[in-house]
């Protein structure tokens, strides 16, 4: 090979190496499918971060707990092993207990007041208040609101659900809401909720309609309540060590990236709802709408809240109500 031509060959080879090293990788992980709206979300915040840095930053996104199960993604991610990862809030409760306020029964009446609370100053703090633990919190992403599904009969009514064996979030305020209401709550982690209906380890267990059918939970479940009992929020954290290690820009464009991907979400859960329930009807659950709320309310809201403050004190309680008035 000519003299002139290996030369050329080495500055190109050398150029190429030189991008390649200053390529930032990052990995999302999650828990729910690859046609859930949070893997659609995620797969946005990819799209958006590689199309503003012109590939410089590269995401790769896992789902399905391809990475590990709703704990030990947020482990990997203060211990630095997982570069981004989401799940719902009340895994990160065990870090920052007070976080356990947004999942109190009946706290919310609607969208409009969760919004409100989370894109305004009360969530902006309790995303803060996750620094501290090596993690930097990126967006609230969504689960939305949940909905109890079982295989042994249709629930209208509190009475209903004396002993049913229900799979929860491992949250303080979902844990004791359901042991009043008689039940029995068996907290884990999602990647195990189908197993456990098809081998009924449970009877039942309570999230959004959406990601239901998304995860083929109706396949194992016989009938649905819509009791809208409480709200889920996702959240995007980031290891502190690797947004440590990001430059200014690229940390703008991360999150502007992930509230970006937030509200694309929020849009794609408006109209996964109704889908979804069309889902449930065709594949033959029993679906019950008229749900006597009042009587799960009456029976969970009050000693649920009373609580936290007992724990936690009333400031963020109150002021998430006040949020809705």
């Amino acid at each position: 090979m000519p003299v002139l031509l290996r030369s050329l060959c080495a500055a190109v080879l050398l150029i190429w190496a030189s991008q390649a090293s200053a390529q930032v990788r990052l990995r999302i992980a999650h828990t729910t499918s690859a046609t859930d709206t949070q893997h659609l979300a995620a797969l946005k915040m990819k799209e958006i971060v590689e199309a503003q840095t012109k590939g410089k930053v590269v995401i790769s996104v896992h789902p399905a707990g391809e990475l590990g199960n709703d704990p030990a993604l947020l482990e990997g991610v203060r211990l630095g092993t997982i570069d981004i990862a989401y799940t719902g809030n009340p895994f990160f409760t065990r870090f920052e207990p007070k976080l356990n306020a947004l999942d109190l029964p009946y706290i919310f009446k609607n969208r409009e007041h969760v919004y409100r609370v989370l894109d305004g100053p009360i969530g902006q703090q309790l995303l803060a208040s996750l620094e501290k633990h090596r993690m930097k919190p990126l967006a609230f992403w969504e689960i939305g609101f949940r909905h109890l599904t079982n295989s042994k009969h249709a629930v209208k009514t509190p009475k209903d659900m004396e002993g049913l064996k229900i799979r929860t979030t491992p949250n303080p305020a979902h844990v004791l809401a359901f042991k009043l209401l008689g039940a029995i709550p068996t907290p884990m982690p999602f990647t195990e909720v189908y197993m456990a209906l098809e081998t009924h380890a449970v009877d039942g267990q309570e999230n959004p309609v959406y990601l239901i059918t998304a995860n083929r939970l109706h396949e194992v479940q016989k009938f649905m309540s819509l009791t809208g009992h409480a709200y889920t929020t996702a959240i995007v954290t980031m290891s502190q060590t690797k947004w440590n290690a990001l430059s200014p820009e690229h940390r703008k464009v991360l999150l502007a990236a992930a509230k970006e991907a937030q509200l694309y979400q929020r849009e794609l859960n408006v109209k996964a709802q109704g889908e979804a329930m069309e889902v449930l009807r065709k594949a033959g659950v029993t679906v019950t709408e008229d749900v006597d709320r009042a009587a799960f309310q009456a029976i969970v809201a009050e000693p649920v809240k009373a609580s936290y403050i007992k724990e936690h004190g009333a400031e963020l309680v109150n002021a998430i109500i006040k949020a809705g008035q």
